[in-house]
């Protein structure tokens, strides 16, 4: 499991002044891919098992972030990146003994990434063949991807932003992200105080899409003899 650390001082004092997050400007929350209605596409359809949906999803968005993530690795260093953050959240990994240790941002991403692979490949937990059941654990287990994907999620936004501006991937980063959150709060997967680090950006891009703009209708006076000749020779 996971645990994450705030900054903020245990006097209350608030943290120091956060930078200016990038990505919550207009001219960046606008840029999509597709412009309609998320909630549509995570709704479980009638026809679906639960537990076969949640697995179709879980190993799509693992397939989707993981290549989302490849994008900028090469700008995610040791060096660079020398903890796992986002807003003014550090993340640590807890290994299967439950000794924590703080580790790099790419350290700490090829952890999640590594074991979401051994999960999703583990036809026990997600089986692909068909009449074989789920287990018992396999919701937990989801929960689990999906709050290590988050993290990601919210890693790329936080540090590396600008890099995904500059190979012009904001808009597949923003529907990922939208389309991902809209799906576990579908589903409560993910407990909200671990995503309201990026509530301000949730709200923006998790709104509903505005309705196109109503075209005038056309006027209820007869055409002249000369538009009703242009449309018959069209």
């Amino acid at each position: 499991m996971d645990w994450m650390k705030s900054k903020t001082k245990p006097n209350g004092k608030k943290p120091p002044a956060e930078e200016k997050k990038q990505y919550l400007e207009p001219e960046f929350t606008k840029v999509r891919v597709v412009d309609f209605d998320l909630k549509e596409l995570v709704v479980l359809p009638r026809e679906i098992d639960l537990n076969e949906w949640l697995a179709s999803n879980t190993t799509t968005f693992f397939n989707l972030i993981n290549l989302q993530y490849s994008t900028i690795s090469e700008f995610c260093t040791g060096e660079i990146c020398q903890a796992m953050t986002a807003c003014n959240t550090i993340y640590y990994w807890y290994d299967e003994k439950g000794k924590k240790t703080k580790c790099t941002a790419p350290q700490y991403v090829d952890f999640v990434m590594s074991l979401c692979q051994k999960l999703v490949t583990d036809e026990e937990i997600f089986p692909t063949k068909y009449g074989k059941e789920f287990p018992n654990s396999f919701e937990s287990l989801v929960k689990k991807i999906c709050r290590y994907l988050f993290h990601v999620l919210a890693h790329l936004y936080w540090a590396h932003f600008k890099e995904t501006v500059a190979l012009e991937l904001q808009g597949h980063l923003n529907t990922l992200y939208a389309h991902f959150i809209v799906f576990v709060r579908e589903f409560n997967l993910v407990d909200p105080k671990e995503t309201c680090i990026m509530d301000d950006l949730s709200e923006i891009l998790c709104a509903p899409a505005p309705l196109p703009a109503l075209t005038p209708a056309p006027s209820a006076t007869a055409p002249s003899p000369s538009s009703q000749n242009h449309v018959t020779e069209r």
